[in-house]
């Protein structure tokens, strides 16, 4: 069952020096269905439906800054299931305190441009639609029910 997960990537066995002062981002720090009790940090306007691990490394790997993702659960998400399961660790200062990207000062920053990116993903502008042919199909194919 845990095979089936296809969340971040494995833990490298030697982590980046620092990386525990890395900046924590969770989806439902995006989530635009999500009050700010739940865990909302941006804006209901700026935040985005649903977001997913993947989808928050896709578009934090187009930045250059340095990433990690981590297997583990929001303490406020309600939900256990694996498709809340995530979180990413990203480096926005170096080890003198200085951005490493001029761009993401704060991690506020980091979490309104990668909200502002997710729509404009491939796999949320172009959904799969083999999926939707075949649930179609297969409730065209069923037939009367024999007794």
């Amino acid at each position: 069952m845990a095979a089936a997960f296809a969340g971040p990537r494995p833990v490298p066995n030697k982590l980046p020096d620092g990386y525990e002062r890395w900046v924590c981002l969770y989806p439902a720090y995006l989530n635009k269905d999500k009050s700010r009790a739940e865990g909302r940090r941006i804006p209901k306007e700026k935040a985005v439906s649903s977001p997913t691990i993947k989808e928050m490394m896709d578009v934090i790997s187009t930045t250059g800054l340095q990433m990690l993702g981590e297997r583990k659960i929001y303490c406020r998400e309600k939900s256990k299931e694996a498709p809340y399961w995530g979180r990413v660790r990203v480096q926005l200062k170096n080890q003198n305190g200085e951005p490493v990207n001029p761009k993401f000062q704060t991690r506020e920053d980091l979490m309104v441009y990668t909200a502002e990116k997710i729509p404009q993903l491939k796999s949320r502008t172009n959904p799969k639609h083999g999926q939707d042919v075949q649930q179609q199909q297969g409730k065209q194919g069923k037939g009367k029910k024999k007794k």
